[in-house]
């Protein structure tokens, strides 16, 4: 483990367990809201979500008092909604911010919090580029009193301190990193994920385990982040998959939640090298698959195709996934740490292929220049032939070239 300098910080007080949403119109006032805006999605409040977030503040008149809901945010954090919602928050005459959602609904609200802070009119004329980062003690406290809560056990969004962006205009996907831009408080209520799918549940699950990983693997990683990074991937493996099959088990979501938060809270702290991640990101972008499955079905290929970026810290890994009989062989450690993990998505009914989403092999070839100019991929630079073998195995193709 490297002993040169780190810096570690979670800053968002999470409240965890069946029921913690109760307290949030008690978090809002502590936190000096008087005015709050809710955000979340057309799907949350076609499921009834919304309308239980709207009864805290009914059954308990007076202030906070809950002014708007703004429930048109869209599949990716969009720039031209996020405006919306500034814009919204403002004709409310709002004071503080409500985050209901998963990692598309909570970064948005991330977007309005800092669009907001900085009086601006339009996010897209600001991310402009892959990466917008405002680093402490330059990037001060937003005063806005900001809760996030989190139905998808995957993202970990309610808690970092990054929110990727759409930006429409520009035709890129941004990087946004302000340290007091994650929330101030966080709910992890497993109450409200109990009526997530299967499918989804698997996905997000397999999100998570991905942010632990890259954590684990990551040139940056200290002790700290070992820590969250480790413990995450021990909680997804013991309990993704009772999560899965029995929806309903408030132990396994509530776990669930809790190892995908500090997922991301180690992955955001030693951000370095993410293999995994920089190329679900190009080919999640160009064939409109979501990011935990894009996840899912990359993470095994990506690992066996890079042995010698994993193998160095592989053992710690396979201690971590509870591997019985651990070779002393870091070769072969790998290679049952590969298995594992196709096990695990076998398990949750995951695809081990995009076979599944209708892609237009006319693209394919465009994936080598769109991974090489991800922003993720701004600390390490796949080579174009490991990015050919991964793409012809994970669209089942005889072959492409560069």
């Amino acid at each position: 483990m490297s002993t040169s300098f780190f810096q570690f910080s979670v800053r968002t007080v999470v409240n965890s367990g069946a029921g913690s949403r109760t307290l949030l119109p008690e978090m809002i006032k502590g936190l000096g809201g008087k005015r709050a805006v809710l955000y979340t999605d057309k799907g949350l409040t076609q499921a009834g979500i919304t309308a239980q977030i709207k009864e805290l503040f009914e059954i308990m008149p007076g202030t906070p008092e809950l002014v708007g809901v703004f429930d048109d945010i869209e599949q990716d954090a969009k720039g031209g909604i996020i405006n919306l919602g500034a814009r919204f928050f403002k004709e409310c005459n709002g004071d503080s911010l409500i985050a209901l959602g998963g990692g598309s609904v909570l970064d948005t609200v991330k977007g309005i919090k800092w669009l907001l802070h900085k009086g601006l009119d339009d996010i897209r004329d600001s991310l402009v580029t892959g990466n917008v980062m405002e680093w402490w003690p330059e990037a001060q406290y937003i005063p806005i009193p900001h809760v996030a809560i989190a139905t998808t056990a995957g993202t970990g969004a309610e808690v970092s301190p990054v929110a990727v962006i759409l930006n429409e205009k520009h035709g890129i996907k941004s990087n946004l990193l302000h340290p007091f831009i994650n929330a101030d408080m966080a709910i992890l209520d497993p109450d409200l994920t109990v009526g997530l799918p299967p499918k989804i549940t698997a996905f997000t699950g397999f999100d998570a385990l991905t942010h632990a990983v890259e954590a684990y693997f990551s040139p940056n990683a200290n002790p700290m982040t070992d820590a969250y990074a480790l413990k995450s991937i021990r909680m997804i493996v013991d309990n993704l998959q009772t999560a899965v099959h029995k929806g309903d088990d408030l132990s396994a979501r509530a776990n669930m939640l809790m190892a995908s938060s500090m997922a991301i809270s180690a992955f955001c702290l030693c951000l370095n090298a993410v293999p995994i991640h920089n190329m679900a990101h190009a080919i999640g972008a160009k064939f409109n698959i979501p990011h935990g499955m894009a996840n899912a079905v990359l993470l095994p290929n990506v690992m066996e195709s890079l042995p010698e970026y994993y193998l160095p810290r592989v053992t710690g890994f396979a201690q971590a996934l509870g591997i019985a009989k651990i070779s002393e062989q870091p070769e072969q450690c790998l290679e049952d740490v590969i298995q594992f993990i196709r096990d695990l998505r076998k398990a949750v009914n995951l695809p081990d292929t995009f076979a599944e989403f209708e892609c237009n092999e006319d693209k394919l070839h465009l994936l080598v220049p769109a991974v090489h100019h991800d922003p993720a991929g701004v600390f390490f630079k796949i080579p174009a032939p490991i990015i050919i073998k991964v793409i012809n195995e994970v669209f089942e193709l005889k072959a492409i070239e560069a």
